[in-house]
């Protein structure tokens, strides 16, 4: 409908004025009606005309001509034009679907993206969690959605895990591994890993080792060695972190069809990266490097002088891996703000041997997770905020506020508090904020929905036609009826704050409006009664597009 209005008033520009122009329609208070467009101000400007002389004309001509729309057409200010729709036209606005921007188009959505051997930060937790909402936001456009996670099981850290492994096992000698309980082995690699670390960067013999290590571990998916003592203990250690990995998604609900290791996606980088040596590549030293500079960029190594791939060859390979899996329209990429200088150069080597994908890819990064007050942690020093840290923490403020122990309502409650912040800048999380029944918290929205579910189960639900309506009716329906437009803008911008904003919003403008009208037993109960359940279920679909269920009772 908004688009449609928006196209009548472009039509009676070019009718009335003979001017073309680019309508674009915005939410006023709503003391001034339900749209408005300042396009009667650029008018004036082109023309040289009073805007109000232009916005009343365009005003009686909208009137006019959508008069099964628009029940009122005024001008404000300087020449606003501010239109009020009618009850039926705000009802049709409130029902209508998110638009299918994206039907038919496959989008490839990567996110989380851990590396084995090391430990899932917070920094994992939060991209899982908005990965999730924005996979879902491009489902409800209509998209083919193929959620995907991309992960180092090569490469240096491997290796300073291996020696340390190594070391623990008295050597290559796979059958002590079976000595490690299974409820330790994520931490056991952890451990590993840092220790490796230290121990790369204090002591050049070490470091010596950990680099031989490095080609081993690349050397037997090169043979696809599986049987040699030292291929049994990488593989099974691999394997430890998967279903590390694996326990954790099924713990906060996130799924991905397709996990592509380094290991697979290493070859195919190489290959792509070879062929255009002398084209978008360049020798030197020994290395293979790309020279970002050329392009306002800075120059990477892409294939080191060992003749491993780095870092960016390896993404090289998953860009072409996931475009011959999928064939997507779009690719989806999200990880920390840390990483958007070195994508950059990754994807300007791409444009100049494969433009489309490069084009079609979307880079999206994000801040770190911080504890109110807290510090960023290193995974290297080991003293990082874990993801299963911050599910812990905020468990122990539930429970200290509610004084039970409910495990998905502080899941939930972390999800809506990294959601709700805008995707990009540090995330500071509040453990008594989030779990909180009060204020713009994941709880606060769901007592919201079992508020109304507990109405609509006093009374039986009857049709009703919803016009002739109360002042306080239409602005719980004029609010309603933003919910597409905001899922539109969230879809078009990958912000999943948009909608986390809005049902906070709404939850505020229905609890006022409960507050000052009786529902049950009031003349007018068909009508409210069909307007809760309305509000429910656009609380409700909401709250589902971030993976947070909306509960009938709490």
């Amino acid at each position: 409908m908004r688009q449609e209005i928006e196209q009548a008033i472009a039509v009676a520009c070019q009718d009335l004025f003979a001017a073309v122009a680019e309508v674009q329609l915005t939410r006023p208070d709503e003391q001034f009606g339900d749209y408005a467009t300042n396009v009667a101000l650029h008018l004036g400007k082109d023309l040289g005309k009073n805007p109000r002389d232009i916005a009343q004309t365009l005003a009686n001509n909208i009137k006019s001509n959508l008069s099964e729309i628009i029940s009122d057409a005024s001008v404000a200010g300087p020449g606003f034009l501010n239109l009020k729709l009618t009850d039926e036209a705000l009802v049709k606005l409130a029902a209508e679907k998110t638009a299918q921007t994206l039907a038919g188009k496959t989008v490839v959505a990567e996110y989380s993206d851990p590396n084995p051997f090391k430990v899932l930060h917070a920094g994992h937790l939060y991209t899982s969690v908005v990965g999730d909402a924005i996979a879902n936001l491009l489902e409800t456009a209509g998209a083919t959605v193929h959620r995907v996670n991309f992960g180092g099981d090569v490469g240096l850290h491997v290796g300073k895990t291996m020696h340390v492994i190594l070391q623990r096992l008295g050597g290559e000698n796979p059958q002590a591994l079976t000595g490690i309980p299974e409820s330790d082995r994520s931490e056991w690699l952890a451990k590993a890993y840092i220790e490796g670390t230290e121990t790369y960067d204090s002591d050049p013999q070490a470091k010596a080792s950990i680099i031989e290590l490095n080609k081993r571990v690349y050397q037997l998916h090169s043979d696809n060695d599986r049987q040699s003592p030292f291929a049994q203990i990488y593989w099974t250690c691999r394997q430890w972190s998967y279903d590390y990995f694996d326990n954790f998604y099924n713990r906060i609900g996130s799924h991905f069809e397709k996990y592509y290791p380094e290991s697979e996606t290493a070859e195919a980088g190489l290959k792509t990266v070879r062929e255009h040596v002398g084209s978008v590549f360049a020798e030197s030293e020994g290395a293979i490097i790309f020279k970002g500079e050329d392009y306002g960029l800075h120059t990477r190594v892409f294939i080191n002088s060992q003749g491993l791939p780095t870092y960016e060859a390896k993404d090289i390979g998953l860009i072409v891996k996931k475009w011959e899996d999928y064939h997507f329209d779009r690719s989806v990429v999200i990880t920390g703000n840390e990483q958007q200088q070195y994508m950059a150069v990754v994807l300007k080597a791409v444009e100049q041997f494969a433009p489309e994908l490069a084009t079609a890819t979307t880079h999206l990064t994000h801040g770190i997770v911080k504890l109110t007050g807290g510090v960023k942690m290193s995974s290297r020093k080991g003293n990082i905020l874990r993801a299963a840290d911050v599910l812990d923490i905020a468990a122990e403020a539930n429970k200290e506020l509610t004084g039970q122990d409910n495990q998905q309502t502080v899941l939930e409650a972390v999800k809506y508090a990294f959601l709700k912040q805008r995707t990009g800048g540090d995330i500071i999380y509040d453990p008594a904020e989030s779990v909180a029944l009060e204020g713009n918290s994941g709880p606060y929205l769901q007592y919201a929905h079992a508020r109304a579910c507990s109405i609509l189960a006093k009374a039986d639900l009857q049709p009703a036609e919803l016009n002739q309506l109360e002042a306080d009716e239409r602005g719980l329906l004029r609010k309603i009826s933003e919910y597409v437009e905001v899922t539109d803008q969230a879809v078009k911008e990958l912000m999943p704050h948009h909608v986390c904003t809005f049902l906070y919003e709404l939850a505020q403008v229905f609890n006022r409006f409960y507050e000052h009208n009786r529902v049950v037993g009031d003349p007018r109960q068909a009508i409210r009664l069909q307007l809760v359940h309305t509000y429910a279920n656009t609380l409700k679909n909401g709250l589902e597009l971030l993976n947070i269920s909306a509960p009938d009772r709490m």
